[in-house]
């Protein structure tokens, strides 16, 4: 795999290293936070699905 740089500010730098774990990497805490964003997102639309949707029990099918 290779590498690639972005630009953050110092506060975003701060942050990142404030999450992460002493000798964890920056790949690393940043791949934890898309993985708990992708978990956060399913959770939200099925939080609306189950708001704004009707179910039928299956034993009424």
């Amino acid at each position: 795999m290779t590498n690639t740089t972005i630009s953050v500010t110092k506060e975003t730098k701060k942050a990142l290293l404030d999450l992460g774990t002493k000798g964890e990497t920056y790949d690393s805490i940043i791949r934890k936070l898309l993985k708990r964003f992708a978990w956060k997102k399913l959770d939200d639309e099925w939080n609306k699905i189950l708001a704004n949707d009707e179910f039928i029990p299956l034993d009424e099918l």
